[in-house]
């Protein structure tokens, strides 16, 4: 007589390779490294973190190479060597600029691309039921159901935000008046924002929701979870034992 086999496995299910711990740990070894990491001396271990999370998160690196982040990113890097402190030593285009901007800057832009990268990759990556449960299992009652109507709101903002920057586009509001279509655009987004947070209040009211009632949820640990804890962890202590 053999033994039957796990109903995960009956229904072709397994665990994932990483799971909601690992994420939330890869988001906190980022934001560590970040926060550490404040030399440029330091650029390369940011710089494979870059690459270490590119690597987790494809899809968010994807969309940082956008058009509009790439414009964006220019503007902040161009603020940067324009308005910076450093001596002047280099001309570029017959601008006079600082190379010690230059090199402030990129090194900035490296550290808001991992904060960036990790950001996104944890909000696609794991179910925020789980993170507001982790709160409400800790006492913190009522935070995991801010945390998670905060974090719900990001894809809607993103789609809402696209939405409206199409049309404002089509119809030419960037030609004549920019800076009132930009101001009309921050306002549309800023207000459906404002909606699909009160639409989410009000649903949980209708259920009857309650901070005092709430539960916890026990987090996802995938076959890789623990490896990636401890990998985060003593990378944090290399980096912690070469800095000193």
């Amino acid at each position: 007589m053999t033994a039957s086999k796990p109903l995960a496995a009956q229904h072709g299910l397994s665990r994932p390779r990483l799971g909601s711990l690992a994420h939330l740990a890869i988001f906190a070894w980022a934001l560590l490294i970040v926060t550490l990491a404040t030399a440029q001396n330091d650029a390369l271990i940011v710089i494979l973190c870059l690459g270490a999370l590119g690597t987790i998160y494809p899809h968010a690196l994807r969309r940082l190479a956008r058009p509009r982040w790439i414009v964006l990113f220019a503007i902040l890097l161009g603020v940067t060597l324009l308005f910076g402190d450093g001596e002047t030593d280099l001309l570029l285009w017959g601008l006079p600029l600082s190379s010690q901007n230059l090199i402030s800057g990129v090194y900035m832009l490296l550290r808001a691309l991992v904060i960036l990268l990790a950001a996104d990759g944890l909000a696609t990556s794991i179910d925020i039921t789980e993170v507001a449960g982790l709160f409400e299992r800790a006492g913190l009652s009522g935070l995991g159901f801010s945390l998670g109507v905060a974090v719900n709101l990001i894809p809607n903002i993103r789609e809402g935000a696209t939405h409206a920057w199409h049309s404002l586009w089509m119809r030419g509001g960037l030609r004549s008046q920019w800076w009132r279509g930009l101001q009309l655009f921050a306002l549309t987004v800023l207000t459906n924002a404002l909606r699909r947070s009160e639409d989410i209040v009000l649903a949980a009211e209708v259920r009857a929701f309650s901070p005092e009632r709430s539960r916890g949820f026990s987090l996802r640990v995938g076959r890789l979870d623990w490896l990636v804890v401890v990998a985060g962890a003593l990378s944090i202590l290399l980096f912690l034992f070469l800095a000193g």
